[in-house]
């Protein structure tokens, strides 16, 4: 039982969990586009993709306040504004989807010298976890 709770509990499962689910909901809204389905059709995905982001930034942000002033966290509020603008400019929706996509690539595949960048602080700043921070030279 304790086995369960501590797998229920992992934050790296909730991540990875959220993660697949953003992308895969971000795939078939994207696409749905790309191939003009409604917008009856497309809203569930466009939910599910703003709220898998949201629980992606919380995950990533923790507790700390940090991850919102630094460039991978103003990076994903950039996307989750985009995403709330498809709605409202509709005839822009695919540039739009296209901007968080790049968006998402390169944010996701920087080096942590810029993920990790406090605009606030003019500095990088170390974080105990992510993908590249053993490599930060600060």
């Amino acid at each position: 039982m304790s086995y369960l709770l501590e797998w229920l509990c992992n934050a790296r499962l909730w991540n990875i969990a959220a993660r697949t689910t953003h992308l895969a909901a971000m795939g078939i809204l994207l696409g749905g586009h790309a191939f003009d389905r409604s917008r009856e059709n497309l809203l569930p995905y466009l939910v599910a993709t703003v709220i898998t982001g949201v629980a992606l930034a919380a995950l990533e942000a923790g507790p700390r306040l940090l991850w919102f002033h630094q460039l991978r966290g103003l990076m994903t509020l950039t996307k989750l504004v985009l995403l709330a603008g498809v709605p409202l400019f509709w005839p822009q929706r695919m540039v739009l989807l296209l901007v968080v996509v790049v968006l998402g690539s390169v944010g996701s595949h920087m080096p942590a010298r810029y993920r990790y960048y406090s605009v606030v602080y003019r500095e990088v700043i170390r974080c105990h976890s992510g993908p590249g921070v053993s490599r930060l030279n600060v």
